[in-house]
């Protein structure tokens, strides 16, 4: 399939779990238009980051049925999607599943397009992933982070 949309994403979380954040490029195919967006957290992991981040690209997508190929670093995420695990999660209610609230998020941002999934190796020199890996970290740095209530909750550190 040929993509109108690349998203590259990355998440980064210091301590993990700890200060965490998320970066997200989006680039036109084709065309010179390019967006980033960021955003850190108080209290969260990697894993929820390089969600995040891939939930984030997918929902600023502003027509449905995109057809759009997600670049990331996560294996966690990359595979579960690709080795079709996720699927399975949902059929079982995601019991026993780490990140309920965001797979079930991705699932519905996920079949409103058409998304293939990339895995490329991190700290690799793609500029792109180094692009998003530098947003991430900005991001966890920030003075006014957001708060994932979820995981505070689930982690019981309501800080």
């Amino acid at each position: 399939m040929s993509h109108d949309v690349h998203i590259y994403t990355d998440g980064a979380a210091k301590g993990n779990p700890g200060k965490g954040g998320y970066g997200v490029v989006m680039e036109k195919v084709g065309n010179p238009y390019k967006k980033e967006f960021y955003e850190g957290f108080r209290y969260t992991t990697n894993n929820r980051m390089e969600l995040l981040a891939v939930i984030v690209g997918l929902e600023k997508l502003k027509n449905p049925n995109t057809k759009v190929l997600v670049v990331s670093d996560s294996k966690y995420v990359v595979d579960s999607v690709l080795k079709k695990w996720v699927f399975g999660w949902e059929k079982k209610g995601f019991l026993g599943k780490k990140n309920p609230d965001l797979w079930k998020r991705f699932l519905v941002v996920y079949r409103k397009h058409q998304v293939d999934f990339k895995w490329i190796k991190g700290h690799n020199n793609h500029p792109q992933n180094e692009r998003c890996d530098e947003l991430a970290v900005m991001a966890t740095q920030s003075p006014a982070l957001s708060i994932d209530a979820f995981y505070e909750k689930e982690e019981g550190k309501i800080l």
